[in-house]
């Protein structure tokens, strides 16, 4: 095959993979699902407030893991056993609890907001190195031993949480 065949199948390749992966982002964009925590009938039933919640389940989406990078010197690839990366976001939560004055009937609150925060996280890896080196031209063409390497990519977590708490009048 022609060089130039190559590159214009790169090119096509890479385009469709571009519009697949521009198609796919609406969907993938939702990080939470809303959950509504239905209080509503035991406030009813019990002829008092009770308190109100809300909650957002993270939605996790693992990615793709960066390929094997070759590396002069050595007989195996960086990154032997790739970090898998995986987004998602921290669940959150909308909670408001009656507070009853002291004086008098009426009821104030006390509410806490989290929402829910964006996550991206890294599994661990593994880098390797066989106990020997390339073969060398001046051993007549076999390779040298060395010490074996062995590494342990750490995992990664990545956020930024936040809340809010509040009080005020009314329920």
């Amino acid at each position: 095959m022609k060089s130039t065949t190559r590159g214009i199948l790169a090119v096509v390749v890479a385009g469709a993979a571009a519009a697949v992966g521009a198609a796919a982002t609406p969907a993938v964009a939702v990080g939470t699902v809303p959950v509504p925590v239905p209080l509503e009938g035991i406030s009813q039933s019990l002829g008092m407030e009770v308190p109100e919640a809300g909650l957002e389940l993270p939605l996790l989406t693992p990615g793709t893991p960066e390929g094997p990078r070759y590396v002069t010197g050595h007989l195996l690839p960086d990154r032997t056993l790739p970090q898998l990366p995986v987004n998602g976001a921290l669940p959150g939560a909308d909670l408001r609890a009656p507070l009853p004055q002291l004086l008098g009937e009426r009821f104030d609150h006390v509410g806490i907001d989290a929402p829910a925060s964006d996550l991206r996280t890294l599994g661990p890896g593994l880098n390797l190195d066989a106990p020997l080196t390339q073969p060398d031209p001046r051993n007549f063409g076999l390779p040298d031993l060395k010490l074996p390497e062995a590494g342990v990519l750490a995992p990664v977590l990545q956020t930024v949480a936040g809340a809010n708490l509040s009080s005020g009048p009314g329920v």
